[in-house]
This record gives C-alpha cells, structure tokens and sequence, in this order.
C-alpha cells in the first residue's frame, strides 16, 4: 500500500505538468470538427425536446370536446369505469 501511495505521489505532478509548454490558441482542425459535431448532438436532442414541452403546455391549456359516443360508452359501462 505504501509503495502505490508513493507512486501516485510520484506521477501525480508529472502527469499535471506535462502539457504546459503547448501554445494557447492553436486548435487543430480536429478539435473544431469534435466541437461541431458535439454541438449537432446537443442541438439535435433539444429540438424534439423543445417540440414535446410545446405540445405538453398546449395539451393542458387547451379544452377538449367529449364525443356523444365516449359519453354512451361510459355510460353503458356503468360504474367500472
């Protein structure tokens, strides 16, 4: 236990310090197209997302009408339902 104590002691720092000579500012192209295409699947969830809240509000704010034939087939059930 104290030999992978000292371990992670040892790679700890250098495993936090081993990027810092990389020059900010000098994304590849690969980093963009993983920005894009994390951005089409975030866009891409939320509209049917946006769409489904939309219809929920419009479905509780909206009166429906009750067809006479709902109303006789309650009625014909009697108290089962």
């Amino acid at each position: 236990m104290k030999m992978l104590a000292t371990l992670i002691g040892t790679l700890t720092p250098a495993t936090a310090f081993a990027a810092s000579n990389i020059p900010e500012g000098d994304d590849g192209i690969i980093v963009w197209i993983f920005l894009v295409f994390f951005a089409m699947i975030v866009v891409g969830q939320s509209v049917p997302a946006f769409m489904l809240i939309l219809e929920l509000f419009k479905g509780v704010t909206t009166k429906t009408k009750v067809k006479a034939e709902d109303r006789n087939l309650s009625a014909a059930c009697g108290s089962y339902w």
